[in-house]
């Protein structure tokens, strides 16, 4: 226990979905990036910024509502500090939703300029909406769109082919697969996306990911988890706080002993529900 897994996970068919997407910035105006509010820069495809280096960019964080309030801030200084448009958004209840067209029109003044000037006047914003899986993407398009236009699942990778999204005069979207990179230069950003759950549960080894998620959440948590558990006192080591929250939750073995495996599957679980409370696992100055 204690040791930082070593995760890394790309599937076959997240080589041919760049191709794709390197032939499709060509058609696009600009780039609607979705990230993980409570991890925005371990969220953010580093691929991406090479792919979209000449297009306008706008970054939603979503899931602001599970996320750190003060930090949420901090990150969109953070981001407009770069001259990347950011807002926080919830997309399953439509939450900063109204905002969205206006930046949308900043962030493509010129080229609706351009356009104005050679007569085009009313040409829809072609955009492409990408994010890595289970950031809540194809969510925030079906909310956006007002209709289930993309396929949704909680599973990292749902989103398979390509498909264009007219949502009004004034903007297209296109829809892209949540593709991952193929190599984390540092451990704790794959540990940080199988917490919120972009990497396949199935290859994990779930006690030792829970055992890294305490550890790294009691630093700026410390009480969030025995809140949530209404659990007391001190604990010499991680394991033995998830068998109370085994016991407190009745994850047991036949003969009544703590269920480790479950219980550490239930916590990640309700952090990811936001079950434990609005919990941020960076913020702008942990970066390096």
């Amino acid at each position: 226990m204690g040791n930082e897994q070593i995760i890394n996970w790309y599937p076959g068919h997240m080589t041919k979905a760049k191709r794709q997407m390197q032939e499709d910035i060509k058609l696009i105006d600009l780039v609607i990036e979705i990230v993980d509010a409570r991890v925005p820069i371990s969220s953010r495809n580093p691929d991406i910024d090479e792919l979209g280096k000449n297009k306008s960019r706008i970054v939603l964080l979503n899931k602001a509502d599970l996320a750190d309030q003060n930090v949420n801030q901090a990150w969109t200084t953070y981001f407009e500090s770069r001259g990347i448009i950011c807002l926080e958004i919830d997309s399953r209840n439509r939450a900063g939703f109204n905002k969205i067209q206006n930046m949308v029109t900043v962030a493509c003044k010129e080229k609706i300029e351009r356009d104005r000037k050679r007569g085009i006047l009313n040409r829809p914003v072609r955009a492409m909406v990408v994010g890595i899986p289970n950031v809540g993407k194809s969510t925030f398009i079906n909310s956006y769109a007002g209709k289930a236009c993309a396929k949704t699942g909680n599973k990292p990778g749902v989103t398979k082919g390509k498909q264009w999204i007219k949502l009004n005069k004034q903007l297209e979207l296109l829809d892209t697969p949540g593709i991952l990179w193929p190599k984390f230069d540092d451990p704790q950003t794959g540990l940080k996306l199988a917490y919120i759950g972009s990497i396949n549960d199935n290859i994990l080894v779930m006690e030792e990911l829970a055992d890294n998620f305490v550890k790294h959440i009691s630093k700026s948590y410390p009480n969030a988890i025995k809140i949530s558990y209404n659990i007391e006192g001190e604990f010499e080591n991680n394991h033995r706080l998830i068998e109370q929250i085994a016991l407190k939750r009745g994850c047991l073995l036949k003969a009544g002993e703590p269920d480790i495996t479950k219980a550490s599957r239930l916590l990640l679980d309700d952090f990811r529900a936001g079950k434990l409370g609005r919990i941020s696992l960076e913020g702008p100055d942990d970066i390096n």
